[in-house]
């Protein structure tokens, strides 16, 4: 059904829309998220952090039958590109060095928040194919110069796909909890051969190799914040070269050649480390030990017993080390205090204590009704050795496995996540660009930088903290 057989409305604020009818559409998507609910929405925008002088100027776009919503998405336009984490600054210089203008574009996405998830609510696959094509409609109603959409999953990828849009893929490291079988690990292995391609802000049109590109990594043992400060401004060299990653589903980790059939969550932390080859466990044990060793202890508290005090300590920690990296913070107190208000059963905090002084906190968002967490934001007074690991990932995998959470998403960037247990997992975003000579020049770019992804995954397969075989190998 046509968009044309729809009635179209467009909101500045997601306040203008009812909660109940928001949440309905939401509730019908299996892959939807936390982070696109109405309240989290509403708190991006009444706290002031996506606001339209902050270049985030919401065009809610809804479609209706009579008094029914019948689809709807969160649509910005945006004036620049940070707080997106998929990049596209290379295309934006491409834009200016024509004379041309990339912003103001459309953008479907939830601010600062990288992880997949519904993009397009809809009532079917009707409704979903109508909201693509009054989305690329209202593109070119507003003299836009493209409209991308952001970490979709596979209902959306499908409907982007068969509207004509482009699709590019990144990648995320996740957790999860149970050790796949190794025949679905050797299967998700790529092909040898293809050179990778990466995209960065002024890069030129030929994107650098893998071995430039693996001399711009940081080092394995480097501690990199979740969502770290300052990441943005330059686009990162890993995450946007990396393409046909294996989806989620596919099982990437070894199992037992001897128990292939069988697939148990973890029984505890130690369980989970004896599923990782040595090297890995000996790193995973020697950071722990010096945490501990540097008489640092950790609580934790869920939803409704995170204190106010807890509230304002973590962002006391988030927002330190955003400045130190130079940057302000994209969130604010306000928009935490609401998530506190108006979303607590959604979030688990870690909270770092030593000589009976908080040093540091992690926060951890959770949907139980998927049985996923999400690593979103840390922050630090004091520095203590391998204090970001332990805050960041082994304190929430720990809880994860005492809680039966299914999966941990680490969120944006870092391959050292890998060394923890991390896998690769493709992501993909959708775009559609109104010039058709530059449509035809970003779609040749994107097979370029899709062409390398096999040789960056078999190099990833190579450094697997998985065991291959656990039958000989001691713990």
């Amino acid at each position: 059904m046509a968009a044309a057989n729809y009635v179209t409305r467009v909101f500045s604020s997601p306040a203008q829309i009812d909660a109940t009818h928001w949440n309905a559409l939401l509730a019908l998507e299996p892959d939807a998220s936390p982070f696109l609910q109405h309240a989290y929405l509403l708190a991006m925008h009444e706290s002031g952090c996506a606001r339209h002088a902050a270049g985030w100027q919401a065009q809610f776009l809804t479609l209706w039958h009579g008094d029914i919503m019948q689809a709807a998405c969160p649509l910005y336009l945006k004036n620049h590109s940070y707080g997106e984490y998929v990049f596209d600054w290379a295309w934006a210089n491409a834009y200016a060095q024509h004379g041309l203008d990339y912003y103001p574009k459309a953008l479907v996405a939830v601010p600062f928040t990288p992880v997949p998830g519904a993009r397009l609510l809809a009532r079917d696959a009707q409704a979903r194919a109508a909201l693509i094509e009054a989305l690329i409609q209202h593109t070119r109603d507003e003299h836009l110069s493209s409209l991308h959409l952001l970490f979709v999953q596979p209902h959306d990828v499908e409907a982007c796909e068969t509207a004509g849009m482009l699709l590019r893929h990144t990648v995320q490291f996740h957790w999860k909890n149970v050790a796949p079988t190794l025949p679905a690990a050797r299967g998700s292995l790529p092909p040898e051969g293809a050179g990778l391609a990466l995209g960065r802000p002024g890069s030129e049109a030929v994107a650098p190799t893998l071995p430039a590109a693996r001399g711009l990594l940081p080092p394995e043992e480097a501690g990199l914040a979740l969502e770290r400060p300052g990441s943005e401004a330059v686009a990162p060299t890993l995450p946007a070269a990396l393409g046909s990653l294996s989806p989620e589903g596919a099982g990437l980790a070894l199992g037992r050649p001897d128990d292939e059939a069988v697939a148990k969550p973890f029984t505890d932390f130690e369980d989970f480390l004896a599923s990782l080859v040595q090297d890995k466990r000996k790193k995973i044990r020697q950071e722990r030990r010096k945490v501990a060793e540097a008489g640092v202890s950790f609580r934790h508290a869920e939803g409704a017993a995170i204190s106010v005090a807890d509230w304002e300590f973590f962002y006391q920690c988030y927002e330190r080390t955003y400045l130190e990296h130079g940057n302000a913070p994209y969130l604010n107190r306000l928009f935490f205090e609401r998530m506190a208000r108006d979303m607590p059963q959604n979030w688990l905090m870690f909270i770092a204590e030593r000589n009976g002084k908080r040093i540091a906190s992690s926060l951890i968002a959770l949907d139980a009704s998927r049985q996923v967490a999400y690593g979103r934001y840390w922050g630090a007074l004091e520095r203590v050795d391998c204090l970001h690991f332990e805050a960041c990932y082994y304190q929430p995998l720990a809880w994860c496995i005492a809680n039966g959470v299914a999966r941990f998403e680490g969120g944006a960037q870092g391959e050292q996540k890998m060394a923890r247990a991390l896998l690769p997992v493709r992501t993909t975003s959708a775009h559609w660009l109104a010039h058709p000579s530059f449509a035809d020049a970003v779609e040749r770019f994107l097979e370029r930088e899709g062409q390398g992804i096999d040789q960056y995954l078999t190099h990833l397969s190579s450094r697997s903290p998985l065991k291959r075989s656990q039958s000989n190998e001691a713990a």
